[in-house]
């Protein structure tokens, strides 16, 4: 039986996630809550239910957007998404039920974020990759395995005196990733998605900020899960690339993971061919191909919402150039379509 999540069964269903070794943090039921709120998109949460327990999830969500198009996925505004089930019957079953959503809603696509391909006759992007790597339990030993130049870095940001701190808040991280975005040509996200963030993940959404001599240097957004950590929102001011900012800060990422006990550092998501994906295999690295995998309804090709689309560069590039107070508040009106 195939029923959408209501508030009483979310104890249940991060239950199912917590345990199901194919989950991922971005499966959580929390991020409903995270993105109702904030953006205020439609979520569908299905979920397959035997016997009294649930045998599998499905989290979409409804990205309707005069500019970017009318599609559903799982999961917007995370890397990762799709069906999770602890049966061939529950997977079907709710893969059937996610196919009848999007010709309901009439969308352009559907849009599955798996990590492997699960649906061979749709199209899919090669555009993206993960990148995940096991932890050693000495702290030294993860120092050593870092290539030698990128290991350099890092020693350099320690020499030149930076310290790590965590926030309770989310003022530090949103002015450093608001600064590093602008800089980027893309819009930024508003403040009130961290903090939403951080209230509905609690000790498992924990905010590591750098400093120099007092002064905001870098700053990241890490999720904990299971035994897992990911940096996934972060940015730095324009001291990082002198003083090794980031360098420094992925290192204290991994330091301090490595002493509460974490064995997994996920790097998160990068694009081809771009200067992320080229820092993080300087980290040594090996990227894992994700597979984004499509079910077309009304569009006839995959949609193309991303930086590398050549018709997006004079926007890019004119956005770079907007003053950081007007990007800040330009920003959140464009970003909550583009999950």
């Amino acid at each position: 039986m195939i029923k959408s999540l209501e508030a009483a069964d979310y104890g249940l269903w991060d239950e199912f996630v917590n345990h199901c070794p194919e989950s991922t943090f971005f499966h959580l039921s929390g991020w409903k809550t995270v993105i109702e709120r904030v953006f205020g998109h439609r979520c569908y949460y299905f979920f397959a239910e035997q016997d009294g327990k649930i045998t599998g999830i499905y989290p979409l969500v409804h990205v309707n957007s005069l500019l970017f198009g009318n599609n559903l996925v799982s999961t917007a505004f995370c890397v990762y998404g799709g069906i999770v089930a602890s049966n061939a019957q529950s997977y079907a079953e709710l893969d059937a039920e996610g196919r009848r959503l999007a010709e309901k809603l009439a969308v352009d696509s559907l849009e599955i974020r798996n990590r492997e391909r699960k649906n061979p006759d749709w199209p899919y992007k090669d555009l993206y990759v993960t990148f995940r790597k096991d932890l050693d339990t000495d702290v030294e030993k993860n120092m050593l395995a870092i290539p030698r130049k990128q290991r350099a870095m890092v020693r350099k940001g320690i020499e030149a005196g930076l310290t790590s701190h965590i926030d309770a808040g989310v003022g530090r991280l949103h002015q450093a990733y608001a600064e590093s975005v602008r800089n980027l040509g893309t819009p930024v996200f508003p403040k009130k998605y961290f903090q939403t963030l951080k209230e509905v993940f609690g000790e498992h959404c924990e905010v590591l900020s750098i400093e120099h001599e007092g002064r905001l240097i870098a700053s990241v957004m890490n999720f904990y899960f299971r035994d897992e950590v990911s940096p996934y929102y972060g940015g730095g001011t324009d001291l990082a690339r002198d003083l090794k900012g980031n360098d420094f800060m992925y290192w204290e990422v991994m330091r301090r993971a490595v002493e509460k006990g974490v064995k997994v550092f996920d790097y998160g998501r990068s694009k081809l061919g771009t200067g992320s994906y080229s820092f993080k295999k300087n980290w040594g690295f090996s990227p894992q191909p994700l597979y984004y995998e499509f079910h077309l309804v009304k569009a006839k090709t995959m949609p193309d919402l991303n930086p590398l689309n050549p018709k997006y560069q004079l926007f890019i590039a004119a956005w770079k150039r907007l003053p950081l107070p007007i990007s800040q508040f330009i920003g959140p009106f464009l970003s909550k379509d583009l999950g």
